[in-house]
């Protein structure tokens, strides 16, 4: 099997501070700005360096479907970038036989002034395809894309979700040789979602090489039969998808471990209060490491400063993920109607009879008040579920088994 993609000794280097800039007039600016400056720390804070890609080196073969995971400024999308020729290597080389379509951002390629219908045909005439081939692409890419409404709209005119609609529609249907999609799927809804893993399924499945950059690691392990993992720019392996999957899952058990709230990659909110620490509490009131299936679980959550809430105007809900991304289940104050009347700094979220499997779960969590979203933590806090007599009869729960059992309380201290 012939080699898709060869990339020796990858470096992609950045100036941190440094502003770039095609106009001479702003040049000349930020140049005076320099001189301006005095003493050396800001100096050298403008030189410092940014290694997003540090001596990567790989290879895939004509007709895989690679998964490539990490966390946030692991430097995916960086890699995506110049395998697509956006951006330069600063070091290494990279070797791609095949014409190369790719998805790294919503509408990438697409001229805002110009219609869907225009915009299809210059995608494909960039890819170097003939305006009949094209032609006969056309009805099944705006049929996928579900935007046949809106066809000869200009794209300017559309909203994020169909951009990335027809965007992928294009990409995916105008028959490249090397497919590769960043994490930008997470814009259209689940029914869509469904749609392009089907599609690039197809893809792979027609001897076509797919590159997938994604979070959602239950849809790599879907669409992947490889994996590249990489860590602060560096490549840590590359192996059988569910190998990849479970190096990456014990690397973040190290980093997020059990004394608190450690992952904040994707903290948003309008920080007027925040949630500092979490931890897990026995039925004593013990900090423990892990929850046992079957018994109960309370998580204890520290906010940064004392709250007073009003009736209706403060809501906390809590979403569990498993190791697949998957979410498995889902608490909130605003369900159960719970009003925390009294002032508060912290939490207790108190599950009477743990229902989940032995694993390792990731909660999620976000705060609002009087509507607006305040404080929020995507999979922001790790913990461990050990094996345990869920019905009392003396027999383990498999590992494969997961419960519903929605009682809880939530209740301030």
């Amino acid at each position: 099997m012939s080699i898709a993609i060869k990339v020796e000794g990858l470096g992609k280097k950045y100036k941190i501070g440094r502003k770039k800039s095609g106009d001479l007039r702003e040049s000349v600016g930020l140049l005076l700005d320099r001189f301006r400056k005095k003493g050396h720390s800001e100096v050298e804070q403008a030189e410092k360096e940014f290694w997003a890609l540090k001596d990567v080196s790989f290879e895939i073969k004509q007709g895989e479907a690679v998964g490539v995971i990490g966390r946030n400024g692991a430097g995916k999308s960086t890699l995506l970038k110049i395998l697509s020729r956006i951006t330069e290597p600063t070091t290494g080389r990279v070797e791609i036989n095949g014409r190369v379509s790719s998805l790294l951002e919503v509408g990438t390629g697409f001229h805002p002034e110009l219609t869907g219908r225009e915009n299809i045909f210059l995608n494909g005439t960039i890819l170097g395809m003939r305006r009949r081939e094209v032609r006969a692409k056309f009805d099944e890419i705006v049929d996928f894309s579900g935007v046949e409404k809106f066809i000869d709209t200009p794209i300017k005119h559309y909203s994020s979700g169909m951009k990335v609609r027809l965007a992928f529609s294009v990409a995916a249907h105008l028959e490249p040789e090397i497919l590769l999609i960043d994490e930008v799927l997470a814009v259209g809804d689940a029914e869509f979602q469904k749609k392009c893993l089907g599609k690039m399924e197809d893809v792979a499945g027609q001897g076509r090489t797919v590159l997938f950059v994604s979070h959602n690691l239950a849809a790599v392990t879907q669409l992947c039969q490889e994996g590249i993992l990489l860590s602060s720019g560096q490549l840590k392996t590359i192996s059988e998808v569910n190998d990849a999957i479970h190096e990456y899952i014990a690397m973040n058990k190290i980093i997020t471990g059990q004394e608190g709230l450690i992952n904040l990659d994707l903290r948003k909110g309008n920080g007027q209060f925040k949630v500092k620490r979490i931890r897990n509490l026995d039925e004593k009131g013990n900090p423990v490491s892990m929850v046992n299936t079957g018994n109960q679980a309370i998580f204890e959550i520290f906010f940064n400063k004392k709250i007073h809430p009003e009736a209706a105007a403060f809501r906390i809900d809590f979403a569990i993920d498993n190791e697949q991304d998957v979410r498995v289940a889902w608490y909130s104050s605003d369900a159960i109607n719970n009003e925390l009347g009294k002032p508060f700094d912290t939490l207790y979220l108190k599950l009477p009879k743990f229902h989940l499997g032995r694993g390792t779960y990731y909660l999620t969590f976000y705060t609002t008040w009087k509507g607006d979203l305040v404080d929020y933590i995507h999979q922001g806090y790790s913990f461990e579920v050990e094996e345990g007599d869920y019905f009392g009869t003396g027999k383990i729960i498999p590992r494969s088994q997961t419960f519903i059992y929605s009682e809880h309380e939530l209740y301030s201290n």
